[in-house]
């Protein structure tokens, strides 16, 4: 008997994680609301009721899919010094035309007018991005600065990979970056100082 239960709790481990890279999936493409419960979990190979068994709805099971997909940092670093800078290379090629499809964006576009998933997505960015954000930074307002840093960056997301506006979706990616990073330095606060000069400790970020 001993022998089989590490053998089902690796199966219930692995219908778990197929069900949630389903919903991940369904979600990402469809949005909240015309992702159903049936479909995620044909894609998953399982049946509905395993859904509800795991998960216990799909509201639930959406909570899940933004901590996942919200979670592992994208495009915001993780050190003060530079953050503009490196925010600002790594939108302009995450957002370039050629670039893979940044999931947590296209999640908050297709879900996030939906009444039932608002208050999740609206708990996904501040639980994760936005706290990782605000917590970088120093001085007053952090949240509210951090917030108008997540607006630029959704923005320039938004109209150069979804809308395609034609300056933003040719810009060279060098070009970009640098006007971007100009327009995140109020809300990082950084001087722009050469490196090593001296200023406030401990502005290294978490």
């Amino acid at each position: 008997m001993s022998s089989e239960q590490p053998a089902r709790k690796r199966d219930r481990a692995a219908t778990r994680e197929a069900i949630l890279a389903s919903a991940v999936a369904e979600f990402t493409e469809h949005g909240y609301a015309r992702a159903g419960v049936r479909q995620i979990a044909e894609r998953a190979g399982v049946t509905a009721m395993m859904i509800n068994r795991y998960f216990g709805s799909k509201e639930r099971l959406f909570a899940e899919v933004v901590d996942r997909v919200f979670g592992p940092p994208t495009v915001v670093g993780d050190r003060l010094p530079g953050l503009a800078d490196s925010v600002a290379r790594a939108l302009a090629e995450r957002t370039a035309p050629d670039a893979a499809r940044l999931d947590p964006f296209l999640l908050l576009l297709r879900s996030a007018s939906d009444p039932e998933a608002t208050g999740i997505v609206r708990q996904g960015i501040e639980t994760h991005v936005g706290a990782r954000l605000a917590g970088l930074l120093e001085g007053p307002d952090r949240e509210v600065r951090a917030q108008l840093g997540l607006a630029v960056i959704a923005g320039t997301w938004l109209l150069r990979s979804i809308v395609g506006t034609t300056a933003l979706a040719s810009a060279d990616n060098d070009r970009l970056a640098g006007l971007i990073a100009d327009m995140l330095r109020p809300v990082t606060q950084e001087t722009g100082s050469a490196p090593g000069s001296v200023g406030d400790p401990d502005v290294t970020g978490a």
